[in-house]
């Protein structure tokens, strides 16, 4: 099978660091989105000062606590988190179309014959990062590698933060040196049957014969046998039905009012419109709506059925997501709703 170039992203502690951000008091503290303590509610993720006490997800609240007494417990905002995802799904697209979202905050791309950067996957996971860091206020930690196997491991090697590349050539000696507890699907049970078996490394793994693991591992004993060389052809599986298609922009110099806001909404309403041309697939168009994000780090996002999906559409939808705020703004957001175009939900709206 050809060489790919495969990059793994996996936002930092995702919905802790979208709470940091939109409150700065939160900051340098333990702190974990989760369920109340009282009511057997359970730790969604946590920040690293928290992980620090031991603090981990699916953890019960009651529990995390209990290891760390200082730790602030807040609950999700889901539609946030989600409001955030799109965007960074949002400029993954703009690498290549064939992006793996595995959750809110993490996705494989195949970015092996994408032209962006040169073709360089080290270059674009580099930008990548860096636009999601002004983009979004957060950080975001990235794995290059030749397969989705090794990209995610690389993804976990620097983290918070990180960037970590495996060259073709460096795959055999990274794979050699690698822990067995490292590779996917091997949980503490089978770790401890390696570790009985006297296998610590995949080095020693690899020792094995193929039917060897077969008889002592069923069918994952296959699975062992190829990730201790480092072999993973497994295509990315694209998710094919979007559910927005959206643009935004952080200013270098806040905008002041509400007049220079609507006068920015020209040059993005074009970018939206390019986006929307190279969709693939047949779409409508359900509702339009905007993201501003205040010189404060508050943000509002307004949406509204009927709507026209038109330049004074989106100039009414500006009007009135600024008066939530009132404020110099940093960075503004558009975007449009879509629905599958088989979908029974009426005529096609008319963009710009």
């Amino acid at each position: 099978m050809a060489l790919r170039k495969i990059i793994h992203i996996d936002c930092d502690c995702f919905y802790a660091s979208i709470e940091m951000r939109d409150d700065p008091r939160l900051r340098n503290r333990p702190l974990a989105v989760g369920g109340d303590p009282g009511k057997r509610g359970v730790i969604a993720t946590c920040n690293y000062e928290a992980r620090a006490y031991g603090v981990r997800s699916a953890m019960a609240s009651a529990y995390a606590k209990k290891l760390c007494p200082d730790l602030l417990i807040v609950p999700g905002r889901m539609s946030v988190y989600r409001e955030v995802s799109e965007a960074i799904q949002a400029i993954f697209h703009d690498y290549t179309p064939l992006v793996q979202p595995l959750s809110l905050d993490e996705a494989y791309l195949d970015v092996t014959d994408s032209a962006a950067c040169r073709g360089s996957a080290t270059l674009m996971a580099r930008e990548i990062r860096e636009r999601v860091r002004q983009s979004q206020g957060i950080t975001v930690s990235a794995g290059v590698a030749p397969n989705k196997f090794l990209a995610k491991i690389a993804s976990d090697w620097n983290k918070p933060d990180g960037l970590k590349v495996i060259l073709p050539e460096e795959v055999d000696d990274f794979v050699r040196a690698l822990p067995v507890d490292r590779l996917p699907g091997v949980g503490k049970v089978t770790a401890r049957r390696l570790h009985s078996l006297g296998v610590d490394t995949c080095e020693e793994l690899r020792v094995w014969r193929r039917q060897d693991l077969l008889r002592e591992f069923g069918s994952f004993g296959e699975r062992l046998w190829e990730l201790a060389r480092g072999i993973d052809d497994r295509p990315l599986v694209v998710e094919r039905v979007r559910q927005s298609v959206s643009v935004e922009h952080t200013y270098e110099q806040d905008l002041p009012d509400l007049a220079a806001c609507i006068a920015a909404l020209p040059s993005l309403l074009e970018k939206l419109a390019q986006r929307l041309g190279r969709l693939e697939g047949d779409y409508r168009v359900t509702k339009p709506f905007i993201k501003l994000k205040f010189q404060d780090f508050t943000q509002t996002t307004l949406e509204q059925a009927g709507m026209p999906v038109t330049p004074a559409g989106f100039e009414e939808l500006c009007s009135q997501a600024y008066a939530r705020g009132g404020r110099p703004v940093r960075l503004i957001g558009v975007g449009v709703r879509l629905d599958n175009a088989r979908s029974p939900i009426g005529e096609q709206l008319p963009l710009f």
